[in-house]
Parts: structure tokens; C-alpha cells; sequence
């Protein structure tokens, strides 16, 4: 069995739990909004066309904020295509998915949505095919309670209320050659630059992201953020990252260390955006948007968009079906997030529904949660107060794609109101079930509350739509807390949650 220490101080803090942290991402890509989010011949559906199944699962899942409307869709996107009578709606080819969209739903319904399923937008401007105008009419529509043609335009569209977005995307990863409108870094942070003072002329106040890099592998990173901060430094609040790992060729290991890339991404970024702090001689700081995360199998044939003559509406792609060792990947990468949490103000799991997605449907039928959407929902319910830095005592073991990795990894939150305290962790062995030591004398008074484990003796286990709840946590029964010190057992390529408090 594997020792791992643990040692937790409330004195140690990085910094506090972001609700942001917890975002999700709805694209008009495959079957995301069409049939997912949006299905009028569902029994649950609203008015709208919403299913109600699937608003009620977003909530479970603990989403923040949702990111709209792309990803690589937001690059050819005209708005104004999608407000407005449903019947003089045009139909559009999407290029960035070979599909076609009809714009039965868009910034009005979105955002009737967003209520529904209490979450807070976050909106993306097309800086790929459009420019300024468009974002400042995009702007004018959302965010301007009346008086000129475009909020007046939303009033008669139904929205009298502003939808007071605060916080917008400038594009989407502008460094990929895949993009539609992609621009060198010099030619993106100019206009990103000018797109955002034009829009802190209507409203000074808003929450502006410049696109970073798309990946660490993306051969300008890193030079890439330096070029596009030395331009809109002064402009804009976060740059944003994009990463997503998946398993290749039967290397689990790699796979499972995956969070020490994200580590390294978000490390890297932080200190090139200190850098042209430096540089410019600012106090303000650029925090990080990883604005899209998730395991995504890249290579599989669900992944590669319609060609030819054929352009569908909402066609089944990138439908990812996620086994126990995806979804331990995916509670690592949270930990990573929330011990950055002094960088990374906001993040978003890509995507919400059937596309690379925790929550899948079925046309007018059901609604299931695949293995990923577990460890999600545990730590946007439990993670709350402060993020403490904790100190991890374990062996490593050497990767094909990462190098060196620890055999284990967590991190902790501390709420100093309510006493209560959250501890998320995973076991990367294959092979090696781990004993957790846990020195919690920092905190006394300490009890166990509950403690569970997301593990399969076959990691390759994925829930289906007929059963989605033998891949669910299950109850520890080895932890206990003994002289504020928790012990606890867990089985190899794991996620695992403690909570303990003051009072039982």
C-alpha cells in the first residue's frame, strides 16, 4: 500500500474558492443546444423548447457560469441571425463544424435559459469573421436598458430587461490555424485591444478575456500571450487557457498525471502575463480564464465533422462515452484548478451536454450523467471558503508524456465560518491501493463527516443511459479521524472526497 501524507494548515492559504471555478460551455456544436439543452418535442420541454431534465441536472452539477455561444462557432457567428420571429430566423452553414445552424435558439432564449438553470452567462464576441461594430451592437442589444435601435430592438423581442452580461470573451483561440479569421498574435492583441476600450466606452465595468494560447503543444505559446498582453494588457481582466488530455495508446499513467500539464500551463501563462507587468510597470495583475478543460479523445471518429455535401443540423459529434479513470482525470484537474485559485478566476468544463459532456440525452427521451459528472458536482458543492496549500508526502513514478509524477495528489478548503473542511484526492497508481495520512491537528475538534471513493476494479467501467449509478461515489467505510489525524484507504486510479467538521 502506497503512504501518502497530508498536512493541512489554515494559516496556509492560496487564496479563496471561486465560484467561477465551476463553469460549464454550451456551443452550437453537435448536439449541445439542439436536442440537448433545447428539445421542443420533449415532454419536460418549457415554452421555450428547453428540457427541464436537463436544466435540473445543471443544477445538480453545480454550474456557475455558462460560456456561449463557441468555441470554434463563435468565429462565423452573426447574432443577429438568432433574435427576433423564430419563422424570418435564417438557416446558416457553420463552418467550423461542417453543420448547419438553424438559429432556433439564440441570445434571448439562451439567456431565458441561463435564468432557468440559475447560472451566470458568459458571452463570446466573433472576432474571427467581425470586428468592433459587431461586438459594440452585440454589446448595445445585451446591455443597454433602452433608447437606441438595438436595446429598443431586444425590448420588442421580448427582453425588457437588460441581460447585463458582465463577462465577455474577445473571440475564441485566435492562435489556431483551424480558426475561421485565425491572426498572427500581433494582429489579434490590436484588435482585441480596440474591441475592448470600444467596449469599456459603453460600460466601463465589464469582465473582458483575451484569447491565450490553445494548448501548451501550439508552437507559439507562451510567445503568444507575451504578444497579445503587450498589446491589451491595460484593457482587458484574464487571458484565457484551453487544454484537453485523453489517453493514448494504453498509457494510463500519462494519462492519469495529466494534471501536471495543467499545473504547468497555468504556471507559465501566469508568469508571461507578470512579465509584461513587469514590463509596462502596471500594479494591475492579469488573472487566468481556463475557459475550456476536459477529457476529450480527440482521434476517435465521433470526433471528426461531417465533409462533402452533407451539412446537418446538430450531428452526433464529439460524444465522448467516459469510463472511472476519465472521470478521476477529471476530479485532478479540478484539484489543479482550485489550488491555482489565486490565478485562475474562472474556468469552464467544455461542454455542459452530449459533446464531450457530463450530462447526455436522448432525443425526447432520457437523461443520464456519465462518470465525469461526479467528481464535478462533489466539488462545487463542497469546496467552499479557502483554498489551503497543502503539503503532500508521496512517491513518484516516471511518465512517457509528463516525466516525473506524484503516485498521488489533493488539495483542501477551509471554511473558517462553519469549521467545515473538504479534502479531494486521487490515487494515480493502476496498480496500488494508497493510505492516506492526514495531519488535521492544525483544526481542532475535527470529525469525519463522510468520506467516498469514485473507483472500479475495471477503470474502463462508463455509465450507460440504463444505469449511471454503478460508476457513482460510494460510502468509505476505512476513513476515521483519531488524535487529528485522518486516516483512510483508497483503491488505485481513484477520486475521493472527505468532509469533516466541528460538529457532526
Amino acid at each position: 500500500m502506497i503512504p501518502v501524507r497530508i498536512t493541512l494548515d489554515p494559516a496556509f492559504r492560496v487564496g479563496p474558492v471561486r465560484r467561477r471555478t465551476f463553469g460549464s460551455f454550451v456551443e452550437h456544436l453537435g448536439r449541445c443546444v439542439y436536442t440537448g439543452i433545447h428539445d421542443p418535442a420533449h415532454p419536460s420541454a418549457d415554452a421555450d423548447g428547453f428540457r427541464q431534465d436537463v436544466v435540473e441536472l445543471t443544477r445538480e452539477l453545480g454550474v456557475s457560469t455558462v460560456r456561449y455561444p463557441g468555441g470554434n462557432f463563435v468565429s462565423g457567428y452573426r447574432w443577429e441571425d438568432g433574435v427576433g420571429p423564430l419563422a424570418e430566423r435564417p438557416r446558416r452553414l457553420d463552418l467550423a463544424w461542417h453543420s448547419t445552424d438553424p438559429n432556433t435558439v439564440g441570445v434571448d432564449e439562451f439567456m431565458r435559459w441561463t435564468k432557468a438553470a440559475q447560472v451566470e452567462p458568459m458571452m463570446a464576441v466573433n472576432l474571427g469573421t467581425r470586428g468592433v461594430q459587431e461586438a459594440l451592437d452585440l454589446l448595445e442589444y445585451c446591455n443597454v436598458r433602452s433608447g437606441t435601435r438595438l436595446s429598443d430592438l431586444r425590448v420588442a423581442n421580448g427582453s425588457p430587461e437588460p441581460h447585463d452580461i458582465r463577462m465577455w470573451c474577445l473571440g475564441n483561440e485566435m492562435d489556431g490555424p483551424w480558426q475561421i479569421g485565425h491572426k498572427t498574435a500581433y494582429e489579434y492583441g490590436r484588435l482585441a485591444a480596440e474591441t475592448a476600450r470600444a467596449m469599456r466606452m459603453v460600460q466601463p465595468d465589464l469582465e473582458l478575456v483575451a484569447c491565450g494560447s490553445s494548448g501548451v503543444p501550439i508552437p507559439t505559446f507562451g510567445e503568444w500571450e507575451r504578444i497579445v498582453l503587450g498589446e491589451s494588457y491595460e484593457y482587458v481582466d484574464m487571458i484565457s487557457a484551453h487544454a484537453y488530455y485523453w489517453e493514448e495508446d494504453g498509457d494510463l499513467g500519462s494519462f492519469l498525471a495529466s494534471a501536471t500539464d495543467m499545473d504547468h500551463f497555468i504556471e507559465s501563462v501566469a508568469a508571461t502575463a507578470d512579465a509584461v507587468r513587469a514590463h509596462k510597470k502596471l500594479a494591475k495583475r492579469i488573472h487566468i480564464s481556463f475557459d475550456e478543460w476536459n477529457v476529450w479523445y480527440q482521434h476517435r471518429a465521433e470526433s471528426k465533422p461531417p465533409t462533402g455535401d452533407d451539412w446537418p443540423v446538430a450531428p452526433v459529434l464529439l460524444e465522448d462515452k467516459y469510463n472511472v479513470a476519465d472521470a478521476v482525470v477529471v476530479g485532478n484537474l479540478l484539484i489543479s484548478l482550485l489550488r491555482h485559485t489565486d490565478r485562475v478566476h474562472a474556468a469552464s468544463l467544455a461542454q455542459l451536454v452530449n459533446v464531450i459532456a457530463p450530462i447526455m440525452t436522448e432525443p425526447g427521451g432520457r437523461v443520464w450523467k456519465q462518470t465525469i459528472f461526479h467528481p464535478f458536482a462533489q466539488a462545487s458543492r463542497y469546496a467552499v471558503g479557502e483554498v489551503l496549500r497543502v503539503a503532500i508526502d508521496v512517491e513518484t513514478y516516471e511518465t512517457a508524456k509528463f516525466g516525473d509524477a506524484a503516485l498521488a495528489d489533493a488539495v483542501a478548503t477551509y471554511d473558517a465560518e462553519t469549521g467545515a473542511v473538504a479534502l479531494f484526492a486521487v490515487n494515480r497508481s493502476t496498480t496500488q491501493p494508497a493510505l492516506l495520512e492526514v495531519d488535521v491537528r492544525s483544526i481542532p475538534g475535527l470529525q469525519l463527516l463522510e468520506a467516498s471513493t469514485l473507483a472500479n476494479p475495471d477503470h474502463t467501467w462508463s455509465a450507460t443511459a440504463d444505469d449511471d449509478t454503478s460508476v457513482a461515489p460510494r460510502a468509505n467505510t476505512t476513513a476515521e479521524v483519531v488524535d487529528g489525524r485522518l486516516r483512510i484507504e483508497v483503491p488505485p486510479v481513484s477520486w475521493n472526497v472527505v468532509r469533516l467538521g466541528t460538529q457532526a
